[in-house]
C-alpha cells in the first residue's frame, strides 16, 4: 500500500464523470501544458481537495482545543505598534 494525501491506497479505482465540455478543455489544455494526462491532472486536483478538508478538519479539531484566556493573553505579549515588517 502506498500514501496518498494521507489516506492508505493499495489499488487504483475508475470512475465516470460528466463536465462541461469547457471544463474538460481546459484541463486536457492544463494537463497537456504540465506533461501529464487529462486523468492525473484531475487526480491531483481531487486529492488537493481532499488534502485541504482533511487540514480544516484539523485545523478545527485544534481550534476547540484552545482557551480564549490563552489567546488573548499572546496577544497582548505583542509589543503594541509592530506589525511584522521591521
Amino acid at each position: 500500500p502506498q500514501i496518498f494525501c494521507g489516506v492508505w491506497k493499495s489499488e487504483m479505482s475508475s470512475v465516470t464523470i460528466d463536465l462541461p465540455d469547457s471544463l474538460k478543455e481546459r484541463i486536457e489544455e492544463l494537463a497537456a501544458s504540465e506533461g501529464i494526462t487529462p486523468s492525473q491532472f484531475i487526480s491531483s486536483a481531487a486529492g488537493e481537495k481532499l488534502a485541504a478538508h482533511l487540514s480544516m478538519g484539523y485545523l478545527r479539531e485544534e481550534a476547540a482545543k484552545g482557551k480564549q484566556e490563552d489567546f488573548d493573553r499572546y496577544i497582548h505579549a505583542i509589543p503594541s505598534g509592530s506589525d511584522g515588517d521591521e
